[in-house]
Parts: C-alpha cells; sequence; structure tokens
C-alpha cells in the first residue's frame, strides 16, 4: 500500500492521489469476497490467496523485466501453491522444506534458460521473488490451519486494514511532517494514526474473538502497524529501483494487487508468532 497508508502533504485536489471512491468500492468487494471463503470453505479461501498472490508475483516478475531480470513464472506460481498446501496439511517445517526445494528449482532453471549471462542476478531474484512475497504468504496457511483459524486470519487482515485506514484519516487531517523520502507522502503523523488505529482493532478483537488481554492485542496491533509501514517501504524501494510508479493497475483507486499486499504479506509472521505464543 504503497504512498498511501501514512496520509500526504496537502497538494490540492485529493492529497493521496487516490480514487477514493473506486478504492473503497474494491476494498468492500474484496474485503466480502474474503470473509465468504473464510466463513465457507477454508480451504476456498486458500484458493483466493494463492490467487492474489499468485497476480502479486505475476507483477513482480513483469516489473522485474522492464529492467532485463529474467524471472520465470512458472516455477514461481508451482512453488507458492505448493507452499500454502505444504504449510495448511504439513505446518512450518513442511513450508520451509518446500521453499528450499524450489530455491534449488530456481538457480537449476536458469542455468538451462538463458545462458550465463546475468546468471547471478537472475537467480538471486528468482530466489527473492520466491520469498517475497510466496513463502511471506504461506503464513497465511499456518494461520488457517488450527480451529480457530478463521478468527486469526480476522485479526491479521483487520489489523493490517486499520493501518491503512487509520494512516489514511490521520495523514490527511494532521499530516506535516514528512517520515522518509523513500515515500514522500507518508508522514509521522499518519503514522501515528496506523499505531492508535492498529493497537485499537487488535485490542478489541483478541478480547472478542479469544477472550485474551487487552495489551496482547495492543502489542499485536503496535506490531502490526510498524510491519505494515515497513512493507509499505519496501514495496516503495522495489518501484523505485525499477524507476516504475505502482505495479500494476487492475484494481481502481488502489493500482496493482501487490500494491494492496505489500503490508499483508510483511505483517503476517509477527502476527502469526504472537497469535501461536499467547493462544
Amino acid at each position: 500500500m504503497e504512498e498511501r497508508t501514512a496520509g500526504s502533504s496537502p497538494s490540492g485536489g485529493s492529497r493521496t492521489g487516490r480514487n477514493l471512491p473506486a478504492a473503497i468500492a474494491v476494498g468492500v468487494g474484496l474485503g466480502s469476497l474474503v470473509i465468504a471463503s473464510l466463513y465457507t470453505i477454508k480451504e476456498l479461501f486458500l484458493i483466493v490467496v494463492v490467487a492474489a498472490v499468485g497476480v502479486g508475483t505475476v507483477e513482480l516478475v513483469r516489473a522485474f523485466a522492464t529492467r532485463g531480470i529474467r524471472v520465470p513464472v512458472v516455477p514461481v506460481l508451482v512453488a507458492l501453491a505448493a507452499m500454502q498446501a505444504g504449510a495448511y496439511w504439513g505446518g512450518p517445517v513442511w513450508l520451509l522444506g518446500t521453499f528450499v526445494v524450489f530455491a534449488f528449482v530456481m538457480l537449476i532453471w536458469r542455468m538451462f534458460s538463458d545462458g550465463t549471462d546475468g546468471y547471478v542476478r537472475d537467480a538471486t531474484a528468482s530466489v527473492f521473488l520466491l520469498a517475497y512475497p510466496p513463502l511471506l504468504a504461506g503464513f497465511v496457511a499456518l494461520l488457517l490451519a488450527p480451529p480457530d483459524g478463521p478468527s486469526r486470519v480476522v485479526v491479521f487482515i483487520a489489523v493490517t486494514v486499520a493501518s491503512d485506514i487509520g494512516g489514511y484519516i490521520a495523514g490527511v487531517l494532521f499530516g506535516r511532517h514528512q517520515m522518509s523520502v523513500i515515500s514522500p507522502k507518508k508522514t509521522w503523523e499518519g503514522f501515528a494514526g496506523s499505531v492508535a488505529a492498529c493497537m485499537a482493532v487488535g485490542a478489541w478483537l483478541v478480547v472478542w474473538l479469544f477472550d485474551g488481554a487487552i495489551w496482547q492485542g495492543a502489542l499485536i496491533g503496535a506490531l502490526g502497524a510498524m510491519l505494515a509501514t515497513a512493507g509499505d517501504l519496501i514495496e516503495s524501494m522495489i518501484k523505485r529501483d525499477l524507476g516504475i510508479k505502482d505495479l500494476g493497475t487492475i484494481l481502481p483507486g488502489h493500482g496493482g494487487l501487490m500494491d494492496r499486499l505489500d503490508s499483508l504479506v510483511t505483517t503476517l509472521v509477527p502476527v502469526w508468532l504472537l497469535l501461536s505464543l499467547f493462544f
């Protein structure tokens, strides 16, 4: 969610450059799809995850190609599906094992595809795209696997979305101090709004869904806000290095799917870890 989460500086018109009605409509549509699949057949939700992350991965592959970096799409997408299945039915060991196996597959695949020139560059990018986002997305399956998995996924998604909404509102209303030159529209006031919103939503959901303590939910929210913002900045760095504004145009008002997934995939691991420790 690069350059949108933490607000922006005033420049006339829309302060974030976002088509807000379209963004809201898309957000509601995606949220409805997630909830409908999550609370009907859990495996159906995994298919939604594979499809969404698959599109985001293809967007990254195409973006890398604009700089002459060649990453084979087919093995990455197969690895994505295999890691989701391994994590859901086998747990963390299978997730890690599947990643390692496909990392070697990517290295060998490149050996026989485009000659020796650029091997280190392409192989490094291939393993990177195997980890970001497919490996990180595998933690969705780990969240979902327990009997209360849908509730865990709801906490993860709600906290991350709260970061976007809280940062947007606070940034638009109070944003004055630029947070980073990496993403000029982000402000410290917007970041504070992200943290406050995430802590409030995390505390509420943990008490409601798990009968946990307020501090547990607030901690999950605070960590989620920090990692969501880091995910935005990572995505901004990738796009700045590649010289592109958005990774795609599939979602009106949002950009590409990877522009929506950036903060989600970086928030996944700490939320999974804390929920596993607490409950």
